[in-house]
């Protein structure tokens, strides 16, 4: 039976391009005979997490998920535990209020150190713009660029950053178009982070979950903006509380006011995270799809403008990888060596799956009512 589950990956994996202890990058070496036996049972958490406890290698991990993800080879391979993940998705709601700070205590409190080796000089953790840019500098800036014109930004309006992480956009729409903005954000670390990089600038930065937007309202201030921008933080959302963020956001959009959208987005309707993703980088996390979103904007808002470069995300997230490889032997006393493979496992199976456009990366623009005279869009 052994030799049979032993066969069946292989073969699974050779239909994808890839051997078993081959000469290729994407080749994986076995280093633990039970990894067959794992990845058959648990799908792809069993294959993230049999590379955390060091199981197997591969020369160039990233290139190795684009084969499987290209050759759809996850859906020949449904686990277990991808149903029973899906039916607690069901049962429960893991983008409910009372979760979510969990991912900003489990992921993005993971320390600032971390964070700053591995990204650029602005701390923008989403996607960058690398149309005309060389690096990873540039195509952050160019990003942050990009959103602020697609909104039309003028100096004097108010500004609503929704998942301001560490204040990246906050700082760069402030200094550079003049604008006042509010961001919140639902992990202590970036508010600490993103309040002194922000200091002396028009912006204030809150420990908040988006549904309790209503508790920062004063007599002075009846919180609504001329402007609201989500950048990576719709993937928290979960699919049951689509319609309530978007209610949310339009509530607290001026009548001819814009909203700006970047969030991942996945091809097809699913209602579960990925498993592994699920339970080691990303908790009660949800990539939503074309579909879902035209369902939650329905009778709320009028799409304006929806521009994909999901294909950038495989060179930032390459950038990133670098970032971090090159700087771990000064993290690693915080961070132990199952962590390293965890992170890099993280970073590199991602790159690998924009790369076979199997995740999208959206900026989708919408206004209450449409823009009279026709919405301009930048490219």
């Amino acid at each position: 039976m052994k030799k049979g589950i032993e066969e069946i990956v292989k073969s699974l994996l050779s239909s994808a391009g890839v051997i078993i202890n081959g000469p290729g990058d994407a080749d994986i070496q076995i280093k633990n005979n039970d990894f067959y036996k794992r990845v058959l049972r648990d799908g792809s958490l069993g294959l993230g997490e049999s590379y955390m406890d060091g199981w197997w290698e591969v020369k160039k991990l990233d290139e190795l998920i684009y084969r499987i993800l290209n050759s759809s080879l996850e859906d020949k391979v449904k686990s277990v535990n991808t149903f029973v993940q899906l039916l607690g998705v069901l049962l429960l709601n893991p983008g409910k209020k009372s979760k979510a700070f969990e991912i900003g205590e489990r992921h993005y409190d993971l320390g600032n150190d971390m964070f700053q080796k591995m990204l650029d000089k602005r701390m923008v953790y989403s996607c960058g713009y690398w149309k005309d840019a060389q690096n990873l500098n540039e195509s952050q800036e160019a990003k942050l660029d990009l959103i602020c014109r697609k909104l039309n930004l003028k100096s004097g309006m108010k500004v609503l950053d929704i998942g301001c992480g560490w204040g990246g956009f906050c700082r760069y729409a402030a200094e550079n178009y003049g604008v006042e903005v509010l961001g919140v954000t639902v992990s202590k670390e970036q508010v600490d982070y993103a309040s002194e990089y922000c200091k002396g600038l028009n912006v204030k930065i809150n420990l908040l979950d988006y549904r309790d937007l209503n508790s920062l309202k004063t007599a002075e201030n009846d919180l609504l903006f001329d402007r609201i921008v989500s950048v990576g933080m719709f993937e928290h959302v979960g699919f049951k509380n689509y319609k309530t963020y978007m209610t949310v956001v339009r509530q607290h959009l001026k009548e001819d006011g814009l909203f700006l959208l970047h969030t991942i987005g996945s091809n097809k309707s699913v209602k579960a995270n990925e498993p592994w993703s699920e339970k080691y980088i990303f908790p009660n996390s949800h990539l939503p799809s074309i579909k879902q979103i035209g369902g939650a904007i329905e009778n709320l808002f009028v799409m304006e403008d929806w521009h994909n470069f999901g294909a950038y995300y495989d060179k930032t997230l390459m950038a990133w990888f670098e970032n971090f490889d090159r700087n771990w032997d000064e993290l690693r006393s915080n961070y132990d060596d199952r962590f390293y493979r965890m992170w890099k496992y993280y970073l590199l199976s991602s790159a690998g799956s924009f790369r076979a456009r199997n995740v999208q990366l959206w900026q989708i623009v919408l206004s209450k009512k449409g823009v009279h005279t026709g919405y301009q869009s930048f490219r």
